[in-house]
């Protein structure tokens, strides 16, 4: 009876990166770490090796550049991961320049043996083995001696029983030919892209042996806590299944009467999309569908793009996000991605079990986006939706929309598609002055109130009125209903 070989998964320390190899590194693979010139590849392999290295697991590391290694290391020192208290002893650096000058290309994969042998590591780095590389193909070898030494080296890293990793510079995978692409059991490329005035960073996982690992390109960060990774939102066969709602789940939104309109409160797992102009009363009402799941024991968490938390409209939000009750995410840095903003909301919706989520405002979402992601805004926002409702949470966005009050407009942005709910917000001219009117545009699989409802903003709270049939009969004569109230 045949029995698989039991692989043990390395965490590697790099938050989002284990979830980019399917759960770990295997140990005693055989790795490259490449990519362009400053893109993290020795902060990157850096953190992965303080956060293993142990006096069990020791780590050598060697460097063949021209700088020593204290140069490096009084950089990598800033980042919270480095340990000093493990140099020299789980973490030994050796200096490969003096031999890798002298021309003799034996004489280095001899020393990094003598070395491997000596400190008798778990974890082997050579970096930057591209110097190691260039070199060979200036010796009279050239290709064939190149050739030798990488099947000599990875015949080598088999027999050490530790898990290693060749750091390089190199273009692009599909422009590359070196033998080391084809023995390495994993290949991390990481880039960085300048588009108009953003720089993005970019990782992917091109090959990974024996697990599955998450596809496509990643966005990944370096900031003063080291290298994030933060995997690109995939969805999956579950969140493209038809939303039931089991015993007709409803949702309050705070306002009675417009839970009436959408026939009994907004479904549960659901987006609603909110559009209308500038201050008709969208955060207002965002901030009483937060205010009503507090009110029954439900965590909310709100992402507001457009403003501060100080800025937040109304004394009860800031309140709500002061005392902890609602999360907030911080959006105040420009040129994010929709990966980056999507970690966060799911650890904050994890952390609060939060069951309603408020984007405010998509225009302010996609402004937030640095320029190279706002090209592809659809399609991400279409990924989100579907992952946080997926999550079982229930998303209220708002939209801004341009009233040219003589045409109807759901959403300037084209993203109607992917709202469950719609919910309309306009101004009307009667009688000189402008007055507010909101109607429920679509509730998937839902019945929902047809009318036009006039409605008010006050003390930081909607007032929902009459409708325009009955506002109309109140300036005939008739006796109706006021418009509000």
């Amino acid at each position: 009876m045949n029995k698989k070989v039991t692989i043990r998964r390395l965490a590697t320390g790099v938050p989002g990166l284990d979830d980019l190899l399917g759960g770990g590194l295997p140990e005693f693979s055989f790795n490259l770490i490449a990519g362009t010139p400053g893109s993290g590849k020795t902060t990157m392999a850096h953190q992965i090796m303080f956060s293993l290295a142990t006096p069990d697991c020791r780590a050598l590391f060697f460097t063949v550049l021209g700088e020593p290694p204290l140069k490096m290391l009084r950089y990598q020192q800033q980042f919270p991961f480095f340990d000093i208290d493990k140099i020299n002893h789980s973490i030994k650096f050796v200096n490969l320049a003096a031999d890798l000058l002298e021309g003799d290309f034996e004489r280095v994969l001899a020393r990094i043996d003598e070395e491997v042998q000596k400190f008798a590591p778990s974890l082997v780095f050579v970096d930057s083995f591209r110097s190691v590389a260039q070199s060979a193909k200036s010796m009279e070898a050239g290709a064939a001696g190149l050739q030798h030494f990488v099947q000599q080296l990875g015949t080598q890293m088999t027999s050490w029983q530790a898990t290693t990793f060749l750091i390089g510079e190199y273009l692009a995978p599909e422009a590359e030919s070196s033998p080391v692409f084809t023995v390495a059991d994993g290949i991390f490329w990481l880039s960085q892209l300048v588009h108009r005035d953003a720089m993005i960073r970019k990782i992917q996982v091109v090959k990974m042996r024996g697990q599955a690992q998450s596809p496509g390109v990643h966005t990944f960060r370096i900031s003063d806590e080291g290298v994030e990774v933060f995997p690109r939102a995939l969805i999956t066969s579950g969140m493209l299944q038809q939303i039931h709602i089991e015993g007709d789940q409803r949702m309050s939104m705070g306002v009675p009467t417009l839970d009436e309109m959408l026939g009994g409160g907004l479904p549960v797992g659901y987006s609603l999309l909110i559009v209308g102009p500038s201050g008709s009363g969208k955060t207002v009402l965002a901030t009483q569908f937060l205010a009503e799941g507090l009110r029954i024991g439900e965590a909310g968490v709100i992402a507001a793009f457009e403003k501060s938390p100080n800025q937040l409209l109304g004394k009860q939000l800031n309140q709500m996000v002061d005392r902890g009750e609602v999360g907030y995410i911080n959006t105040r840095t420009l040129d994010l991605s929709i990966d980056e903003i999507l970690h966060d909301m799911v650890a904050m919706i994890t952390k609060m079990k939060a069951k309603r989520v408020v984007i405010d405002s998509l225009s302010g979402f996609e402004l937030a986006l640095a320029p190279v992601f706002r090209e592809d805004f659809r399609d991400a926002l279409y990924r989100m939706v579907a992952v946080l409702t997926g999550m079982g949470v229930t998303v209220l966005m708002t939209a801004e929309m341009v009233d040219k009050y003589d045409s109807l407009s759901f959403c300037s942005y084209g993203n109607a598609f992917l709202a469950d709910a719609i919910l309309l917000q306009r101004y009307v001219e009667i009688g000189g002055e402008f007055k507010r009117v909101m109607s429920v545009v679509k509730v998937r699989g839902s019945n929902h109130s047809k009318e036009i409802r006039f409605f008010e903003v006050e003390h930081d709270k909607i007032r929902i009125g009459a409708t325009t049939s009955e506002y109309l009969g109140v300036l005939s004569g008739m006796p109706v209903l006021n418009p509000i109230g």
